[in-house]
């Protein structure tokens, strides 16, 4: 999962989820720490694209830092999100995924937790998604 959803997300994604992401791209760095990429999302979504700074990345431990940086529709109400995502492996042969987010927001503004809520379950059905791609081709990050 790490290698599919972190260090080569930008190749495998778009070609797994194209109804919702249209490409993923570095336009600083080669993917390590200080590098930054671009999601664009298909066409008719809620949001159009979103760039992530990539803070740290720890291969052997599997443990990944980046922060959203800048986006089009959500930087209304937050100057950026930090987030850390660590897999390890668990007792049936798969994995845990544990991901924390640190919300910074403009001001004073409040976020609804239907906000952050929404944003969870996004990314949770992305995971869903690899996490299926990888159940029907096991090779395919071996």
């Amino acid at each position: 999962m790490f290698k599919a959803l972190i260090l080569d997300s930008h190749n495998l994604i778009p070609k797994i989820a194209p109804q919702g992401i249209k490409s993923i791209e570095f336009i600083e760095g080669d993917g390590g720490a200080g590098s930054i990429k671009v999601t664009n999302f298909a066409e008719g979504g809620h949001l159009k694209f979103l760039k992530h700074r990539i803070d740290a990345l720890d291969t052997e431990n599997l443990v990944c830092k980046y922060t959203l940086i800048e986006g089009d529709v959500i930087f209304e109400k937050i100057e950026l999100v930090v987030y850390e995502v660590k897999f390890s492996a668990s007792n049936d042969g798969g994995c845990v995924c544990k991901m924390t987010s640190e919300y910074h927001t403009k001001g004073d503004v409040e976020l609804k937790e239907e906000d952050i809520k929404q944003g969870k379950e996004k990314a949770m059905g992305l995971y869903k998604v690899v996490e299926e791609y990888l159940s029907a081709n096991p090779d395919a990050y071996a």
